[in-house]
């Protein structure tokens, strides 16, 4: 009997990082298989389809469900997303004589983009009548901003990336 080893992925994550504490952080998320759904870049503009407005949507909507969450850039392009997440600090409250407060629930980078892709994915199978079917690419890429110029070339490079689409990394042909 041949076995197969699944070699495990190598995590690009900072060891020992908390991904949960304050700061900012630079998401990419590719479509699986890169596959454009989320409508066109046509002179430099992106004008999003039924999915890309789907995906935008989820996105915006996220700052609701996690009020540590701060959404300071996106961009749907059609085959991934550009996002800054900020995380907001979550203040503890106070004990009192006798009383211990309620713990407080931190939702970190993952459970946010986690729940981003489900939320996104869900909805677009709704309408395409796809249910279950893969949308998002497992993982995402992050990177966290250290610096002012470092977010504001980000937030200038997601600006920007429509303009950009034809030398862009996940350029596909149309």
């Amino acid at each position: 009997m041949v076995q197969t080893i699944n070699p495990r992925r190598k995590s690009i994550r900072i060891p020992n990082y908390d991904y949960a504490q304050a700061g900012m952080y630079f998401v990419t998320i590719c479509t699986h298989n890169r596959t454009p759904l989320f409508g066109a870049v046509v002179d430099g503009v992106m004008h999003l389809n039924a999915f890309g407005k789907i995906v935008e949507l989820a996105w915006l909507d996220l700052p609701k469900h996690y009020p540590n969450m701060q959404s300071d850039g996106f961009v749907v392009m059609p085959n991934h997303v550009h996002g800054i997440i900020t995380l907001l600090p979550i203040e503890k409250p106070q004990e009192r004589a006798g009383l211990k407060p309620a713990p407080t629930h931190v939702h970190g980078l993952f459970e946010m983009v986690r729940a981003f892709k489900t939320f996104s994915a869900k909805r677009v199978n709704q309408l395409r009548q796809t249910s279950g079917t893969s949308i998002w690419q497992r993982g995402y890429h992050e990177h966290i901003i250290r610096s002012d110029a470092s977010y504001l070339n980000i937030a200038e490079y997601i600006q920007t990336n429509p303009q950009r689409w034809s030398d862009d990394t996940y350029y596909v042909g149309s």
